[in-house]
């Protein structure tokens, strides 16, 4: 009976016992609740902000929008150098799990390797890396058709030059993240390029962006540039002097249209050339801006600078006599020749004949001191303030090392180099009655800058006939002859330096000249480096290029002749051209 009745007692102690233990459990359970309600209360109050930026962090994204980049355009407001949208393709390599066949569909639309896709994307620690930049509408549309995760699409401007080869040298190009490379592009990045901008965006964990939160900063454009060129003449430049690259087999050409009064650069070409639109394969050499960068020797179109500096001594004038000894003169151990023998001559015929002996003995009667400051204040020796990257100064040596021989070669343009651009920058001198204009490749929106006396009027406007006679049937360069204007101007063909000395067979051939002579309007200076199809002078070479472009570029300006036309042939070849030795 005990034992029945024992039963009970012990059931209700082990009733007793379980219920102590769901306490237990439940207070347990309580205390872990307060515990993470009061996290909670704590992480949301006083570490809200805290957790706001870790959140940010892992999905907000501050994006950079590109800035528009200006225009480039000609006085005329012809566009030259434009930007137009395009999208580039990149990924995040964490997010962007390709299967093997989306990796080969990928590289079949970006005709891209796949192991350069793979490389890429193996940089999984970084979160932002091209795939490939610019895509054409057509492939960018391709590849967002393909849906792959982890890529996305970012909006870029790609630089279009609508000249192509023609103006290429002059505006250069941009590079990849549209930044200036070479010539006016490069010159004026701080003014083309304007300051991009920004917004902060929500992307989700494959990168993608799902919301546009915020604009931090609007992009800000780059300014346009108007330049001095005037493509009408750019292209005329550009396909005569091509043609005559072509035809002497040269090396290379260069040509610099200038306007004779306001020093504005009209037009200027080199070749050969490249397309800027599409760079692959191009050369270095093929991107030298030869009429800026280049230096040469400039031979006899330096003889009118000798002339005008001797005439302001005083003892000179265009009649003067001087004993050009035949054609050969010696000093000390070395001999100056004519490429033509003459005995006596006028200053106005040593410069209609091209004489060296002629130009070398007037040069002799002046100190080398002020022959240096005649020459230096014509520009030589010194950089052309163009505002274009990599202008060469030209070679002029202190007078103070001048031996004897060294002012008599230079008198004619050896020993001496400069740029075709310093050249016809320098004769503006004689455009402008002995005053020195600056050079700019932008359009002048008033008068031009007054420029640098350099000669006195008289000396520099006497030397104006002495390079009229040079384009008659008795000069060296009747073939620069235009119908209808007086044109004036001077040859010169120079022996290229080698190897410590002068090549026997390499010759640059040039000429420089302004029409219409009675009140000038454009300087056109050409250069053809090593022409090698039998003709190598100035005036046989370089003389029928100035013409054509000269007469075309007249008549697209309205310039009025300034000469009476007659029917008198112009004979075709040169009867007394010029050769610096």
């Amino acid at each position: 009976m005990s034992r029945i009745a024992s039963r009970p007692i012990s059931h209700l102690l082990d009733i007793h016992l379980d219920s102590w233990r769901g306490y237990v459990v439940l207070g347990a359970i309580l205390g872990m609740f307060l515990v993470l309600a009061g996290r909670a209360i704590y992480l949301q109050s006083l570490r809200h902000v805290f957790l706001q930026q870790k959140g940010d962090a892992l999905a907000s994204r501050v994006v950079e929008l590109p800035a528009h980049r200006g225009m480039i355009s000609d006085r005329t407001g012809e566009p030259l150098a434009i930007s137009t949208p395009v999208e580039s393709l990149w990924a995040n390599p964490s997010a962007a799990q390709l299967t093997a066949q989306q990796l080969k569909q990928l590289a079949a639309v970006l005709n891209m390797p796949e192991s350069e896709i793979k490389a890429k994307l193996a940089q999984t620690d970084k979160e932002f890396v091209y795939i490939k930049r610019r895509l054409p509408p057509s492939q960018a549309e391709a590849v967002t058709k393909l849906g792959i995760a982890g890529l996305a699409m970012q909006r870029e401007y790609r630089r279009y030059y609508p000249a192509g080869e023609v103006a290429a040298h002059l505006l250069g190009f941009t590079g990849l993240d549209d930044s200036g490379q070479e010539g006016m592009e490069l010159a004026y990045q701080n003014v083309l390029a304007g300051v991009p901008g920004s917004r902060r965006v929500l992307k989700d964990r494959k990168g993608n962006i799902f919301e546009d939160v915020e604009s931090i900063l609007s992009p800000k454009p780059g300014q346009d540039l108007t330049l001095s060129i005037d493509m009408r003449l750019q292209y005329l430049a550009y396909r005569e002097l091509q043609a005559a690259v072509i035809a002497n087999k040269a090396k290379a050409g260069a040509i610099v249209v200038l306007d004779a009064k306001t020093g504005e650069i009209l037009a200027l070409a080199n070749t050969p050339s490249f397309n800027p639109n599409n760079r692959e394969g191009v050369k270095p050499w093929q991107m030298r801006n030869h009429a800026v960068t280049d230096e040469y020797e400039p031979g006899s179109t330096m003889k009118p600078f000798t002339i005008a500096a001797a005439m302001d001594t005083g003892r000179y004038t265009p009649d003067t006599l001087i004993d050009t000894e035949n054609g050969s003169y010696v000093i000390g151990t070395k001999r100056i020749r004519d490429a033509h023998p003459h005995g006596m001559l006028t200053v106005s015929q040593v410069i209609q004949k091209s004489s060296n002996v002629g130009a070398s003995k007037i040069a002799l009667t002046m100190t080398p001191e002020y022959m240096w400051t005649a020459f230096h204040n014509a520009g030589f020796g010194t950089v052309p303030q163009v505002g274009f990257p990599g202008a060469a100064s030209g070679s002029l040596r202190p007078y103070e090392k001048w031996r004897t021989i060294e002012q008599a070669t230079m008198s004619y343009g050896n020993g001496i180099s400069v740029s075709l651009l310093q050249l016809a920058r320098a004769y503006t001198v004689f455009t402008n009655h002995g005053v020195l204009k600056p050079v700019t490749m932008l359009k002048l929106n008033g008068p031009a800058a007054p420029g640098v006396r350099v000669f006195s009027a008289k000396s520099a406007d006497a030397v104006i006939p002495m390079l009229e006679s040079v384009i008659s049937p008795e000069g060296t360069a009747p073939q620069a002859a235009i119908e209808g204007y007086r044109v004036a101007g001077k040859t010169g063909t120079a022996h290229k330096p080698d190897r410590g000395g002068y090549s026997a067979d390499k010759y640059i051939a040039s000429f420089i000249g302004f029409a219409p002579a009675s009140n000038p309007r454009l300087i056109i200076a050409v250069m053809v480096d090593e022409p090698s199809a039998g003709q190598y002078y100035g005036g046989t070479v370089s003389a029928p290029v100035f013409k054509k472009v000269m007469q075309g570029a007249l008549r697209q300006l309205d310039v009025a002749p300034d000469k009476e036309i007659t029917q008198k042939p112009i004979p075709a070849t040169v009867t007394g051209e010029d050769e610096s030795t």
